[in-house]
């Protein structure tokens, strides 16, 4: 039996607390890792994972060899990082979460250039606002915008994006343009946005002589992700922020106008996330790489 490899199947299944999903994880049959983990605590002489028909627990002896496989297999990969040929074509398959919105727009016309510079490297895409647990989803890494609550992730700010607050031309027509932050709360509206993982309406922000000033304003209308939330103020519903590049075709066009631009919105910082790791995967390191690259000149 391959110690290492049965080391490898048996902290995935810890990690995603399943036979079934470690074994799509690892592109394995499900009774190998059936039979991977029985051989392996025949070997041991001790039981290491508790298994019924709805989950997976660790045993006490169970966790206390698990954590030194981790231990024994990041110091593998270490020392191969550091002998690993620099020529060798970097392949593998990464997973990667992404918002919706950043996806199509910047990330996905711009993957033809990733993969005709590693073709060997597979990408698994997912898109959407909500929160994500990396380990338990088997996801190599995260793009997420604004500022992050501690998560215990290795994070990598890739770029800080310039914000505006706008509305439609038409709710411009209707309600008249604002020319003091004042004036938002008496007689205008917003597009309420409510953070997907709270469920709390977050309050417009503005810079106000370097200073963050937060304007709570009454609104129709809440919304939990990003397409509804341009589509509702394109609609006239009220006002919102966005970074500058989601807009910037509106803006041009007119459909969309500037409010009160001498105190915009703080930037919007961009960050990866990614498990920590003492050796990070050849394959994530330079798709994280590249996506730093692509955010540069935003």
């Amino acid at each position: 039996m391959d110690r290492l490899q049965a080391m490898r199947v048996f902290t995935r299944i810890v990690e995603l607390g399943s036979f079934t999903r470690a074994a799509d994880d690892l592109n394995l049959p499900r009774a190998t890792l059936t039979h991977t983990i029985k051989r392996l605590e025949a070997q041991l002489g001790t039981q290491l994972l508790q298994r019924t028909t709805r989950r997976v627990a660790i045993t006490p002896d169970g966790q206390t060899y698990y954590g030194h496989c981790m231990r024994l297999l990041a110091d593998l990969d270490e020392v191969e990082g550091h002998f690993r040929d620099a020529a060798v074509q970097v392949k593998g398959r990464v997973r990667v979460d992404l918002p919706a919105t950043f996806a199509r727009l910047k990330v996905i016309p711009a993957l033809p250039a990733f993969c005709a510079r590693y073709p060997q490297i597979e990408l698994h895409i997912s898109t959407g606002d909500r929160y994500v647990n990396l380990v338990q989803e088997g996801v190599d890494c995260v793009l997420r915008a604004g500022e992050l609550a501690d998560s215990g992730l290795v994070g990598r700010r890739v770029a800080i994006l310039p914000q505006a607050t706008v509305a439609s031309a038409a709710y411009i027509r209707e309600h008249g343009l604002p020319e003091t932050l004042a004036a938002l709360q008496k007689s205008h509206l917003a597009v309420n946005w409510a953070s997907p993982t709270t469920r709390r309406s977050e309050p417009l922000d503005f810079m106000v002589n370097r200073k963050l000033r937060q304007v709570d304003m009454p609104s129709r209308v809440t919304v939990n992700g990003t397409e509804a939330y341009l589509a509702c103020c394109e609609a006239g519903m009220g006002i919102a922020q966005f970074p500058r590049y989601r807009i910037a075709e509106a803006l041009a066009k007119g459909e969309l106008c500037e409010i009160l631009p001498a105190y915009p919105p703080p930037p919007l910082p961009v960050t990866v996330l990614y498990p920590p790791q003492r050796q990070l995967p050849a394959r994530l390191r330079v798709f994280i790489d590249w996506l730093a690259e692509l955010m540069a000149d935003m």
